[in-house]
């Protein structure tokens, strides 16, 4: 016996149905993704708030050479393609070689692929024991922060520490620090710099 038009229609009506609390079922995870997020974005703001508003960034390496032989490779711009770790990230990166030749007055400005972005070095101070760089990154993200190199005599090796500090702003910065650490993000780079700055002293 063939189902007549009221058969008919419960089926449609049960099938509405069953369409409208699908819908239903899927707005409310929607509305429940959806205030995760707000939640979840919340959290993130508020812990980046949290941060603190400056960071630092130090490595050490002991250099089996004096101070003096060290030194120059610091203050003379010209000498960091032999050593920093970011020279060799990107061959076709162009730089700029201005102001004095060497020491306080000396500047250097790269511009090159996303891993070595663009920026501006300036040696601001140079004390027996301690070279100042004011460190300019334009791009990729804006930054203004200060480097030190800091040269401690040991007997006959010379402690060299590499500092870098400076303020964090809410915008990438404390954002950033929910993720990760500038020491995590540069510390390793500022370690093999070392490293290369060790093997060119000592030669």
């Amino acid at each position: 016996m063939e189902p007549g038009p009221l058969a008919d229609l419960k089926f449609v009506q049960a099938t509405l149905s069953g369409y409208t609390y699908l819908q239903s079922q899927e707005i409310t995870m929607l509305k429940f993704i959806g205030i995760l997020a707000v939640v979840a974005i919340c959290a993130i703001l508020i812990l980046a708030a949290m941060k603190p508003s400056t960071f630092i960034v130090e490595r050490s390496v002991s250099i089996n050479a004096t101070p003096d032989k060290i030194a120059p490779l610091i203050n003379d711009f010209h000498s960091w393609n032999t050593w920093s770790p970011w020279a060799k990230l990107d061959p076709n990166m162009k730089t700029v070689y201005s102001g004095a030749p060497s020491g306080v007055g000396a500047i250097y400005e790269w511009e090159g692929n996303s891993k070595v972005g663009k920026g501006r070095m300036q040696v601001t101070s140079i004390q027996p024991a301690k070279t100042s760089i004011k460190l300019d990154f334009l791009k990729p993200f804006e930054g203004h922060n200060t480097a030190d190199f800091v040269l401690e005599p040991q007997g006959s090796a010379t402690r060299v520490t590499w500092v870098m500090y400076g303020p964090l702003n809410f915008i990438p910065g404390k954002l950033m620090s929910v993720f990760t650490t500038m020491d995590k993000m540069i510390g390793d780079d500022f370690q093999r710099g070392l490293a290369d700055l060790k093997v060119a002293a000592e030669k």
